[in-house]
């Protein structure tokens, strides 16, 4: 009978202790989380240190919970922004000017830049060891999107090597950014301009062959950016910095980490793609620098971001950059890491 006591009492202790150390334990419960609506333009693995920052639990770690969509393009990004529909927008920094530019009142501000240069890459249907720009003149390519980036900086690159895009060039525009692989596989355009991990998935079924890195092409260019709308940085300081912290610490994760490691960590966005693949394009962007080690966005770049849609005849002038970047979030978050 004494026996039984014992033990009786040792399970109430343990219990006891258990209890009392769950309580003592400081978590962020799942409904302490505040819910933030990310809306990406695209997924790309071109965004590694955003899903590294979801996979790592830095997100978490600032009391966010993150609620990821993707938008299939810059102008719906902004749809989503301007609607309410979306907190945070992850895109092309040209798209907030041409929000700007139509006079909205509550316009769409970059508070965090992502990468630093174009992300795409020239696929060609045989491999060219060789490859020079000037060899396109009487080329057909499939471009993206008239007024994207991707398109404008395809388009200022021609340019700079003498060809002139529509006389010398060709370029498709008229495609949905989804549909272009398809075409070309298809038998259309003699290269394509795309993204990861499009490019290399076309490699590996010997369908076309990366012959040029469009970002080392280019130069720097605030290529995508985290964005919200005017009164939402006015209404939300507080959110804002603490996503802005994790961004941060997903840059400097990336920047740290091995081509593998990075791969592994950000596996699950990218199901359709096996880890050697998911390894390959991300040394293959982090041989160009893709990445930067802090979010705040370069007005120099900026600038010459704009210069290149005055090139594409998009825009008449540029917008001061104090008018369209604030920052205030990407200056404290590497601040408050030192």
């Amino acid at each position: 009978m004494l026996r039984r006591s014992v033990i009786v009492l040792l399970l109430m202790v343990l219990i006891g202790g258990t209890l009392i150390g769950g309580c003592s334990r400081k978590e962020t419960k799942p409904a302490d989380l505040v819910t933030v609506n990310l809306v990406e333009v695209v997924r790309s693995i071109f965004y590694a240190p955003q899903y590294v920052a979801i996979s790592q639990g830095y997100f978490k770690d600032e009391g966010l919970d993150i609620t990821l969509s993707t938008a299939q393009g810059s102008d719906k990004v902004m749809t989503a922004l301007l609607s309410g529909t979306g907190d945070i927008g992850l895109g092309g920094s040209e798209a907030p000017i041409y929000v700007y530019n139509q006079g909205q009142e509550d316009y769409v501000v970059n508070f965090a830049q992502l990468t630093q240069c174009d992300g795409s890459f020239l696929v060609g249907r045989q491999p060219e060891p060789e490859f020079a720009w000037e060899n396109l003149k009487g080329k057909t390519i499939i471009g993206g999107r008239p007024g994207g980036m991707p398109e404008m900086v395809l388009e200022y690159i021609l340019k700079k090597h003498g060809l002139t895009p529509g006389k010398d060039v060709q370029i498709i525009t008229n495609l949905q950014f989804t549909a272009t692989a398809g075409a070309f596989k298809g038998g259309t355009g003699d290269y394509v301009a795309l993204f990861e991990p499009t490019a290399t998935l076309l490699e590996k079924e010997d369908a076309g062959y990366v012959v040029a890195s469009i970002g080392s092409s280019s130069g720097e260019i605030p290529y995508t950016v985290f964005m919200a709308r005017k009164s939402k940085i006015e209404k939300d300081p507080e959110m804002l910095q603490k996503f802005t912290d994790a961004i941060y610490r997903g840059q400097i994760w990336v920047d740290l980490h091995s081509s593998q490691e990075i791969a592994e960590a950000i596996a699950s966005f990218f199901p359709d793609t096996d880890i050697d693949g998911l390894t390959k394009v991300v040394e293959r962007y982090k041989s160009q620098n893709t990445w930067g080690t802090s979010p705040v966005m370069s007005e120099k770049a900026f600038l010459f971001a704009q210069e290149i849609m005055q090139s594409a005849g998009e825009l008449s002038s540029p917008v001061a950059p104090a008018v369209l970047i604030n920052h205030q979030f990407a200056k404290q978050a590497v601040s408050n890491k030192r």
